[in-house]
């Protein structure tokens, strides 16, 4: 408990959704930043403030930037004809930080899940499908987490592309339940690499 303040019980409040973090967490996260409050709270204050008002999603693949096109999408190296699919934001981020996929990317933004009323539309699949017509692309990489609602939405989009372009998935190395953003960078190499028809 805090001595009343009610800008500080919010802040602890906020920062007990933050994933990682529990109200235990967040009571010792809130008290260190009041503590540091010049060399931390004021500065996060105010990058979070900048990422509030810049940061959108781009409105070719998903990914966040703060230009409408992001630098992966504006990057005409990267235009090769390979698409690859991924979850979320994090998930691209950890392909980047391999180092090896030079394509470009498609962030679905989730996986399909019945339970949670979340289809393909809620997906950004249409704007998938829109690309791979307009971008000439060439393969369809689903880079998708290996859980049970990644497989499902790894299978769905497989059957849908099957006719309209080539659709590989990653192979070896990406264990079963396993999220791209806890594996260390040669896994993804290896699984990108010995990535299979889907």
């Amino acid at each position: 408990m805090t001595d009343g303040s009610k800008e500080i019980e919010i802040l602890m409040q906020l920062m007990a959704k933050l994933p990682g973090l529990g109200p235990r967490s967040a009571r010792r996260a809130v008290l260190h930043l009041i503590k540091k409050r010049g060399i931390l709270l004021s500065p996060l204050a105010e990058a979070m403030q900048r990422v509030a008002v810049k940061v959108r999603e781009c409105v070719n693949c998903n990914n966040i930037s703060t230009e409408d096109i992001c630098r992966i999408c504006g990057d005409g190296n990267r235009g090769n004809g390979e698409i690859c699919v991924v979850e979320d934001v994090i998930d691209l981020w950890a392909m980047e930080r391999a180092g090896v996929f030079k394509g470009r990317y498609h962030v679905l933004g989730g996986t399909l899940s019945a339970l949670d009323d979340i289809g393909p539309d809620e997906l950004h699949v249409p704007k998938l499908i829109d690309r791979i017509e307009t971008e000439r692309v060439t393969e369809v990489i689903l880079a998708l987490n290996a859980t049970v609602d990644g497989q499902t939405t790894a299978h769905y989009l497989a059957d849908l592309l099957e006719d309209r372009v080539r659709v590989t998935t990653l192979a070896q190395g990406v264990p079963i339940g396993g999220e791209l953003d806890y594996l260390d960078d040669g896994t993804i190499v290896a699984a990108l690499r010995a990535r299979r028809g889907a």
